[in-house]
């Protein structure tokens, strides 16, 4: 029996970890949930799964969770809020598995401290690699504590890579459906709607992903994402545009053989294979082979996809740069759902955050979290000037 800390339950990639521990209750055991600020959410997950402690957002929260719980007759739950209760879902005793997925850099301090007390990761939050990927892969190595990724394009990778050595592999490709505007003629980007940038051709997830993955920069995380969780260079990591969006991605090995990981559009399947590793749990998920008769595969465009160009940079400079590549992009989205910049504004921010940004290489989390709140607020004032 492996017990869950799942930081960020109320989200989509933890209610799906919710229903694979659903369909494999003698394999898995809710023992600690992060809820953030869905109280009714936080309430029916922690009256379903019963778990040992449950945080939510804010000391307000927690106030009124409590009696609500009480009033259901659920008792023996520990609740606990902010970033401290997150660290203790992380870090509780009981737990055998922590679920990173909180979305931006919010749940970097309880991945952090998860490492720290030696507890197995499954990271479905690529900004806590972005942005701190070589502290929290150095402090992984050091207590042999294995990072599994959940998302699924370096999943994918993860699954390919038990193919060969490390010094095998010559380059990884990462896949990407293109979004909703791999077509659009260049000159209708400026005119872009939220609206447009929320319909993704393929997956549903969540609206700062969504746009990430209109704009690319999303696929840009990604790159510098797997740089860090499988040691290698920027040069040895791709793109390719892939809008069936069913081969997730694809290994390259030096002898020439390329390895590709196929399977259904999703996240419960990659979820499981982290969750289970190294086993692999028989399942209801299948795919229908008569959907390979047509795949496309096609180099990306920097010039429609800016972002995508700009996350190489960062990728190659590390340290700060990354840093200042999510954390501006994150302020620049939001302004974006709220009409206060156009859809080409984005990149227009996060390239001149980053021109801003001195080389640095922080070596703390506090380092990584002081580096995110200067680049926000760069971002912010660029946006409002």
């Amino acid at each position: 029996m492996k017990r869950l800390a799942i930081l960020g339950s109320t989200g989509s990639i933890g209610q799906s970890t919710l229903s694979i521990v659903e369909q494999f209750p003698e394999r898995f055991q809710v023992a600690a949930l992060a809820a953030g600020r869905n109280l009714d959410e936080a309430y029916a997950q922690a009256v379903r799964w019963r778990p040992r402690v449950v945080s939510v957002g804010s000391e307000e929260l927690a106030g009124r969770l409590a009696p609500m719980l009480s009033k259901a007759g659920v008792g023996g739950i520990d609740i606990v809020y902010g970033t401290s209760g997150t660290v203790a879902c992380s870090t509780h005793p009981e737990v055998d598995f922590v679920v990173s997925a909180i979305v931006g850099v919010a749940g970097l301090e309880a991945t952090h401290a998860a490492i720290l007390a030696g507890k197995p990761v499954g990271l479905a939050n690529k900004e806590c690699m972005v942005a701190a990927g070589e502290i929290l892969t150095r402090a992984a190595r050091e207590r042999s504590v294995p990072i599994l990724p959940i998302d699924s394009e370096h999943n994918a990778v993860h699954q390919c890579l038990r193919v060969g050595a490390h010094a095998e592999v010559k380059t990884i490709w990462l896949t990407a459906s293109g979004g909703p505007f791999r077509q659009l003629p260049l000159e209708k980007f400026t005119a872009i709607t939220p609206e447009q940038a929320l319909k993704h051709p393929t997956w549903v997830m969540g609206r700062r992903i969504t746009i990430d993955s209109a704009t690319m920069l999303n696929k840009g995380l990604e790159v510098i994402e797997a740089c860090r969780l499988f040691d290698l260079t920027p040069d040895q990591v791709h793109v390719m545009v892939h809008p069936q969006s069913t081969v997730h991605s694809l290994v390259e090995f030096v002898d020439g053989s390329i390895v590709a990981q196929i399977s259904v559009t999703d996240m419960r399947l990659p979820i499981l294979y982290a969750l289970a590793y190294p086993e692999r749990p028989a399942s209801a998920l299948t795919f229908d082979l008569a959907a390979l008769r047509h795949l496309e595969f096609e180099q990306p465009d920097f010039e429609r996809f800016p972002c995508l160009r700009l996350a190489f940079e960062a990728a190659y400079k590390g340290g700060a740069h990354c840093i200042a590549l999510n954390a501006s992009d994150e302020v620049a989205v939001e302004a974006f759902l709220a009409g206060r910049i156009p859809f080409m504004g984005i990149p227009g921010t996060i390239d001149k955050v980053l021109a801003s940004t001195p080389e640095a290489h922080p070596a703390t989390i506090a380092e990584v979290l002081a580096a995110d709140r200067e680049a926000r607020q760069r971002a912010r004032e660029l946006i409002a000037g």
